[in-house]
């Protein structure tokens, strides 16, 4: 077992919201979908996307080249968590900034290839170390600061790398976490592999079309010193499967979780709430539902992308940060989706309405998985303690 990385705080922004309080709202309280019907990046084609509505913060302080809506998406997240960072004494030359994004400032490229833009293209905007290099310069952070982009599982291997930053004792503190804005490009080329739901979509139904793609950031501020909730265990594998198509007996997968509770030293049994990687496609609900059965059978389970969309190179980070939450909070995510159960899945304990957490213990424990192209594959423990 290694030891635990603790979580000093954490921000949330996403089609639910900005802050934990707009997320609990979502979850807890209205329990239905905030995501919208547009066909702003699919012109003639309505599609349901987790977008972000509510007012982002202003980066006119930053540089020409720093002001992308990605960028505008991490910093809601990180004034969050101003608060907190303000009240330590903090080395910035010990600190580390490592993110997950896979759009960056795509965003800004597309416009300023539209006729008439006045939106100046400048491709430094785009790069996928754009995220970290804006935080390090904003924060006056000189520790180690980058950007990992492996698709869906970008945000998950930002804090599992921010752990080991930690457990190396290079730095003394972590800011890690994703950030993604919705583009052009990952909408019309998820709609080009066929993936892409209209409607909301519906994980683990035999109705299930396809994912949402949505946006959002999370950021987690880690370090070693003892706090209430702390990230357990990770597990990683890459069973290079296919470029698109998971693993259908989900090895790969179990590989990642296996890895997860041993690191963690903790049996299945244990885990109180599993946030399901849960895109509604095909191949990814199946492969999904059978590696839970095998493994965690009897653990809540819910899909969170119905509230969020596929969040893309946030999702790890962001689905992390919602199991951070539902441990906070004793309580578990409803799954959202119209119950009508497809025979060809292994059965899984979906939580049919947002619930208190059944495990009466010291210590909780949830699991986050996230699968991405090419088989990578990563699992993360949260953990809280009494």
């Amino acid at each position: 077992m290694n030891a635990p990385v603790y979580i000093h705080g954490f921000g949330l922004t996403s089609a639910a919201g900005i802050g934990l309080a707009a997320h609990r709202k979502v979850l807890w309280q209205d329990q239905q979908s905030p995501l919208t019907k547009t066909d702003a990046f699919s012109p003639g084609r309505e599609l349901a996307l987790g977008l972000v509505t509510a007012e982002l913060p202003n980066l006119d302080f930053a540089k020409q080249s720093q002001r992308s809506r990605n960028n505008q998406l991490l910093w809601s997240v990180w004034l969050q968590l101003v608060p907190i960072w303000l009240s330590l004494d903090i080395d910035p030359a010990r600190v580390a900034i490592v993110l997950g994004t896979s759009t960056s400032g795509i965003l800004e490229s597309e416009a300023s290839f539209q006729p008439g833009s006045e939106i100046p293209l400048d491709y430094t905007r785009q790069q996928i170390a754009a995220p970290a290099a804006f935080l390090a310069d904003q924060l006056g952070v000189t520790g180690p600061a980058y950007t990992l982009s492996t698709a869906c599982t970008s945000g998950a291997k930002a804090l599992a790398t921010g752990r080991r930053l930690l457990q190396s004792g290079l730095v003394d503190w972590v800011i890690a976490g994703g950030a993604d804005a919705l583009c052009g490009l990952t909408v019309n080329g998820f709609s080009a592999l066929d993936a892409v739901s209209a409607d909301i979509c519906l994980p683990m139904s035999v109705n299930r079309s396809g994912i949402n793609i949505g946006e959002g950031a999370a950021l987690f501020l880690l370090s070693n010193q003892s706090a209430k909730l702390a990230i357990t265990g990770v597990g990683e594998s890459s069973d290079a499967h296919h470029i698109s198509a998971p693993e259908p007996t989900g090895a790969g997968a179990e590989v990642a979780i296996r890895a997860a509770l041993a690191d963690a030293d903790l049996a299945a049994p244990a885990i109180g709430y599993v946030n399901l990687h849960g895109t509604a496609t095909a191949l990814n609900d199946k492969m999904e539902a059978a590696v839970i059965h095998r493994l965690l059978a009897s653990a809540p389970c819910s899909s969170t992308k119905p509230y969020m969309g596929h969040t893309l190179g946030a999702a790890g980070a962001l689905e992390a940060g919602l199991c951070a939450l539902a441990l906070a909070d004793g309580k578990l995510p409803r799954h959202l989706w119209d119950g009508c159960v497809d025979p060809e899945l292994a059965p899984i304990n979906l939580v049919s309405e947002a619930s208190q957490w059944s495990v009466d213990a010291t210590a909780r424990h949830a699991l986050s998985t996230s699968f991405a192209f090419g088989g990578n594959n990563i699992a993360l423990i949260v953990s809280t303690f009494d």
